[in-house]
């Protein structure tokens, strides 16, 4: 199967082709790591386009289009499943929605990983897996509670993911581990995706939803 990924629910634009041969061709933004403010209506199409270049690969010969649908931020939600379906519908491809979370975990070679992506407001989008398991479901809640419920799983994980880096301080101090800053790890891999989405039934693309986990900040009066 030839697989296009995707991912926005961080401020990283990722962007994968995975060959039926097993061969990845990524391409992505660096907005996570030179903590510009995240450009994914500019990035991503750009990132898809070189991803099917280098991949040697066009749209007629994809089989499915993956997209990660977080939890994460709201425009960059919007953004990545606008794309993917369009796509889709454009070419007549599947969609497989894959959740960001597990797509970051699964950068983990942890036995148990905490997937942990800032989701603002002082909260954290997280999750935890054991292995690809997923033990905790992913939710939005302020680091005190995620700590909480980790405690609660009586798990040892290694937190993973641009959330575990803001709240590094808090999560050492209540004995949770936390990736290297700067390390491939905490960032969401469209690859990672592409992966997942070999295990995820195609939906049709109209029944593709952003998993927001919480109310946006602006309500409509």
């Amino acid at each position: 199967m030839n697989l296009l990924g995707i991912d926005t629910s961080t401020a990283l634009s990722s962007a994968c082709v995975l060959r039926d041969d097993g061969q990845a061709f990524e391409a992505g933004s660096p907005a996570h790591e030179s903590g510009q403010r995240p450009g994914h209506a500019r990035d991503l199409l750009p990132g898809v386009a070189a991803a099917l270049e280098r991949s040697g690969l066009g749209f007629p010969a994809l089989d499915a289009v993956a997209v990660g649908v977080g939890p994460g931020g709201f425009t960059g939600l919007r953004v990545g499943l606008a794309t993917a379906r369009g796509i889709a519908y454009a070419h007549g491809l599947e969609l497989r929605p894959v959740s960001s979370l597990a797509a970051l975990a699964a950068g983990s070679h942890a036995p148990v990983t905490l997937a942990l992506t800032d989701a603002r407001r002082g909260e954290l989008y997280a999750a935890l897996f054991e292995g690809p398991e997923q033990r905790i479901a992913p939710f939005a809640a302020a680091p005190a509670e995620v700590i909480r419920r980790v405690a609660e799983s009586g798990l040892d994980p290694l937190a993973v993911g641009d959330g575990s880096v803001r709240f590094a301080d808090e999560l050492w101090t209540a004995g949770i581990a936390v990736a290297q800053s700067g390390a491939a790890v905490h960032a969401v891999r469209a690859l990672s995706v592409c992966r997942l989405a070999t295990a995820v039934a195609p939906q049709p693309p109209a029944a593709v939803l952003p998993d927001y986990q919480r109310p946006p900040d602006a309500m409509p009066r």
